[in-house]
């Protein structure tokens, strides 16, 4: 999917969208967000860890997160940029 065709299907779901970087070998700790994503990767690698399970996504790639389901987050060696889509 391109990035034009996801940006125009999230916001015709109602979504919200914005690009979001983060750097080379960084993480967040265990936190939730008070909405709902859903997030197309442009560059770069970020693994999710949520529920007890183990999410990789690189370039190209998608992933989900319900609202405020705690989760932890990795970027990759050259880090993430990514659309995410937020209700």
């Amino acid at each position: 999917m391109t990035p034009e065709a996801f940006e125009s299907q999230m916001q015709q779901q109602g979504y919200q969208t914005v690009v979001v970087e983060r750097p080379a070998n960084g993480s967040l700790d265990l936190h939730t967000h008070p909405f709902e994503a859903r997030a197309l990767i442009l560059e770069g690698e970020i693994t999710i860890v949520a529920e007890g399970r183990t999410q990789f996504c690189k370039a190209g790639e998608l992933f989900q997160l319900d609202a405020n389901v705690p989760h932890t987050e990795t970027y990759g060696p050259t880090g993430v940029r990514y659309i995410a889509a937020r209700k």
